[in-house]
């Protein structure tokens, strides 16, 4: 006679099942802490002395009893209810090399004051193993424990549980609790202070991020409008037929700055841009200068363009000023990365040839170690300042400056100043050398890159240069 096997593999398949889910709710999150060891540490003790004591016994025994049972009402404290909420409120995207705030919102459901050991899954870039924040609430509150991280990397950032390890007022069982699922974050190029250029530009007060007022030379050739002759307005401007209209009302004519001007971003991604400083990139310190150059330039009525090289071409993107151009400036700097061949300045030199043919200011990141390294280039880079403004913008090595300002107290050190101070005169011999050719140059610290390339650009503009 033949029998069916399927009931029993259902039974036991159920069976199994409810096992794993009383294993996953009761046993898997229990963990015992300090005092539980301690207590069972003191029960140990007092029997191991009942045997040269032996009226030390019931002690002992009953101490036993007493602690298993306040085990069994702690664990019974713990998870007769799921008595926390966990929400972590975190930006669906971080400024790059800025301080960016993570919330996480607690609310103790018991009816009892909770310890908290919370261990949130950070990104895997911050490589931090140790991270936890500890925190008492009382019953049924809700408290916001907020923490900081500084990326120094643009890409995809993703968050994982959030793990919170609760101890009732007796302390000896802990209950883990954790919230599962994923957050994924965006890191873009910094525009935090993107933000204070903006305000500042819309109200002429860029002064006040470190942009130096230039004395404009000359007039502006761009017509604004006629208006009534006031005191200290250059009478070289009156509009005498707009004067003899108004019946002896002496009228001038009003210029402003020059708009509609071409402004490029060309950024080297080449391997010289992936020298480290402050934890970023030189590429990453270039593409932050150039979202703020870009915006000032927006607010300016200028057209903004950018472009990316290495060994190729890897984007272009043609100058303009419509409302969506810094939106899409922002997703095409968000993945950029630095290759590891040589940039190619030739295939740079006819892309701008045949693709920018308006005068426009070319502002061109990169980095120059030495003379020799310029020298190769310098041929490409001045057929492109034939037909547009060129500006070029590189780093000081700030780690050698530190080296040619230390003390030599023996030969090594010595020898180290001396090597360094030869890099140092080098760059000084790159910036003259541009210059003897009619291109413009900034050599700055990474951390000044920013406020340098705002203010050329508003000197230059002010100039009437571009």
């Amino acid at each position: 006679m033949a029998y069916s096997l399927q009931p029993v593999v259902r039974s036991n398949s159920f069976t199994i099942y409810v096992i794993m889910k009383f294993y996953k709710r009761f046993i898997f999150p229990l963990f015992f802490g300090r005092l539980f060891y301690w207590s069972f540490v003191g029960v140990i003790l007092l029997f191991v002395l009942s045997y040269n004591w032996p009226v030390l016994l019931p002690a002992a025994q009953i101490s036993m009893w007493f602690v298993l049972a306040m085990v069994v009402l702690d664990y019974g404290l713990l998870f007769h209810k799921n008595g926390l909420k966990i929400e972590r409120i975190v930006s669906d995207k971080f400024s790059n090399g800025d301080i960016n705030k993570v919330e996480l919102a607690i609310t103790n459901l018991f009816h009892y004051r909770i310890g908290l050991k919370i261990i949130d899954e950070i990104p895997v870039q911050f490589q931090q193993r140790d991270f936890s924040v500890n925190a008492v609430l009382n019953s049924e509150e809700t408290r916001n424990i907020s923490y900081t991280l500084r990326p120094v990397e643009r890409g995809e950032y993703i968050f994982n549980d959030t793990n919170v390890f609760i101890k009732s007022p007796l302390q000896l069982i802990v209950r883990r609790v954790k919230k599962e699922g994923q957050q994924m974050v965006k890191v873009l190029p910094s525009y935090f202070p993107l933000r204070q250029f903006e305000l500042l530009a819309y109200s002429n007060n860029l002064a006040e991020a470190g942009s130096r007022k230039i004395r404009k030379i000359g007039h502006s050739l761009e017509f604004e409008q006629i208006k009534e002759y006031v005191t200290g307005d250059d009478i070289r401007s009156i509009n005498w037929k707009a004067t003899a209209r108004k019946g002896g009302q002496l009228m001038v004519n009003n210029f402003t700055d020059e708009r509609s001007q071409q402004v490029y971003c060309i950024i080297d991604k080449g391997r010289v841009m992936k020298m480290p400083f402050e934890g970023m990139t030189l590429l990453d310190y270039a593409i932050n200068a150039t979202l703020i150059l870009s915006r000032v330039a927006l607010i300016k009525q200028d057209k903004a363009g950018l472009v990316t090289f290495a060994e190729n071409i890897s984007h272009f993107l043609p100058a303009d000023r419509k409302a969506s151009q810094m939106g899409t400036i922002l997703e095409t700097l968000y993945n950029q990365q630095t290759k590891f061949l040589e940039s190619d300045f030739e295939k740079l030199y006819a892309h701008v040839r045949t693709r920018i043919s308006q005068r426009s200011l070319i502002v061109l990141f990169t980095n120059f170690e030495s003379l020799s390294g310029l020298q190769r280039q310098l041929p490409y880079i001045r057929h492109i300042a034939r037909n547009h403004l060129v500006l070029v913008v590189f780093f000081e090595n700030t780690e050698l400056r530190q080296l040619t300002d230390e003390k030599a107290n023996d030969i090594e050190t010595l020898y180290t100043k001396t090597i360094a101070e030869k890099f140092v005169y080098e760059k000084r011999l790159i910036v003259k050398e541009l210059q003897q050719h009619g291109i413009f140059t900034i050599l700055t610290a990474p951390q000044n890159l920013t406020v340098n390339t705002v203010n050329k650009y508003l000197e230059l503009k002010a100039r009437q240069a571009i």
